[in-house]
């Protein structure tokens, strides 16, 4: 895997070429744009990744993840089974590291530790289900299809939280953030959206009026249309199951630093459901905190060496490289 310490610190990118991000590495390839595109002409001959000017896709799926091994691969594979879509391959994936973090935690059994910390409450038992798909189920998490069809979504394009997490007492989902922002939908498809509300605001008996203070048109024009539906189902599944609910957007320390505010604004918070913003440092400190566990130290590097891609500066022909997590 390829980090601050492997990776140069800038590339140069001209209007037709970009260079190798591997420092050393004096090859140039053919500049992409738009829509990357793994194709021959893009690729470094000799550390085999495609190369656009922000960010670069290893040749497998492998070579970007922490957890391989057959248990790991075995249940990589039945996730893609549920999940919408699988994008791992890439440097800056969202994806990924959210498999390499939550499956270090769940392998060695820190998830409770983790959660009774954010919720300040204590939690003995905890299940972890990877974009919708419940191991113990052994397919997508069924409360989720039932809350889903529910609310009137289509299962095949469905809410799909990243991470969602059963314990006795609390019921957690988790939408992680790397690059990108809660700025759901894009401009260009608010009024669509608004128009084609589904059962959002009518399903569970009019449970949208429990739970929000805004109006639906107000929340969708405010671009937190994600972060509306998973607040709608997970508050619906938790009451369900008898749990609490939090519902956690997991970002970067420097980014959305207003979320908690600017979203607790449209919603009816009460002692048994919450919205919270945590960061990635946050669990690497818990991370670090913790007592020894296997494969720790490769946890800590991990952090401390990610990176999310290249800023492109076009005046002066360069990328900087950008890490991921702030922690040095």
């Amino acid at each position: 895997m390829l980090g601050m310490e492997e990776l140069k610190e800038i590339i140069e990118i001209t209007e037709t070429t970009v260079e190798c991000p591997v420092k050393d590495c004096s090859e140039k390839v053919e500049r992409q744009r738009e829509v990357f595109k793994r194709e021959e002409r893009f690729k470094c001959p000799k550390h085999n990744i495609y190369i656009s000017p922000t960010t670069f896709e290893y040749s497998s799926e492998a070579e970007n993840l922490l957890w391989t091994d057959a248990g790991d691969k075995d249940l990589l594979d039945k996730i893609k089974l549920v999940k919408r879509e699988c994008r791992m391959i890439r440097d800056n994936s969202e994806d990924a590291v959210t498999w390499n973090v939550f499956r270090f935690l769940e392998k060695n059994a820190l998830v409770n530790n983790v959660l009774s910390s954010i919720a300040k409450i204590s939690l003995t038992s905890s299940s972890v289900i990877y974009w919708s798909y419940s191991q113990e189920e052994s397919h997508s998490y069924s409360e989720l299809d039932k809350a889903r069809i529910l609310f009137g979504e289509e299962i095949c394009k469905s809410s799909e939280p990243d991470i969602i997490i059963e314990t006795d007492r609390v019921l957690f989902f988790i939408e992680a953030k790397l690059t990108a922002n809660n700025e759901t939908p894009s401009k260009k498809d608010i009024d669509k959206i608004i128009e084609n509300p589904k059962k959002y605001t009518t399903g569970g008996e009019n449970w949208f009026d429990s739970v929000f203070t805004s109006d639906y048109k107000t929340i969708i024009r405010k671009q937190k249309y994600e972060l509306l539906r998973f607040w709608l189902l997970g508050t619906w599944i938790a009451k369900q199951r008898g749990l609490d609910f939090y519902l956690i957007n997991l970002v970067l320390s420097d980014r959305e630093k207003n979320i908690e505010p600017i979203f607790r604004k449209h919603i009816n918070e009460t002692q048994n459901r919450k919205f919270l913003r945590i960061t990635w440092e946050d669990i690497c400190k818990h991370i670090m905190d913790s007592t020894l566990h296997r494969d720790k130290d490769s946890m800590i590097r991990y952090f401390k060496n990610k990176t999310i891609g290249y800023e492109v500066n076009e005046k002066l022909h360069i990328g900087k490289l950008q890490r991921a997590f702030s922690i040095l």
